[in-house]
């Protein structure tokens, strides 16, 4: 996998995956887009969250939505590494069991997401969830 960043102006970057796909960064606390930390927070959601959805459509269940709210602590010194993070799965569906939604994200916070599991080695990753029933 590669991917490039390039400084745009002040504190602004734009990364750009392999596939083609841009996205702008900023350094200023987040002035103009999300800031670096921002992202990983965020790709730790996104990528637990496509596993949740995945392991929950391979097991046939109906799922209408899937949130992930994510709540962290830094160091407040320099550097301002992730402590801990949790992430709090919201997860709608016809018929959708707790147990299914339970381990579905237990298989993802604690086997499947490289983004969890790496970061889990340096900082506190714990997890939650709520099924709600749709109709």
């Amino acid at each position: 996998m590669q991917a490039r960043v390039k400084w745009i102006e002040g504190l602004s970057f734009l990364g750009e995956s392999a596939s083609g796909h841009q996205v702008l960064m900023d350094g200023n606390s987040g002035d103009k887009a999300p800031s670096p930390m921002e992202m990983v927070l965020m790709a730790a959601g996104g990528c637990s969250a496509v596993d949740v959805v995945s392991i929950l459509q391979k097991g046939r269940n109906e799922v209408s939505d899937c949130e992930v709210k994510l709540t962290s602590e830094r160091h407040a010194e320099t550097p301002r590494v992730f402590t801990h993070i949790n992430l709090h799965f919201i997860v709608s569906g016809k018929g959708l069991s707790d147990k299914a939604v339970a381990r579905a994200v237990a298989l993802s916070v604690e086997k499947y997401c490289p983004v969890a599991l790496m970061l889990g080695t340096e900082v506190k990753i714990t997890h939650s969830y709520q099924c709600i029933e749709s109709a």
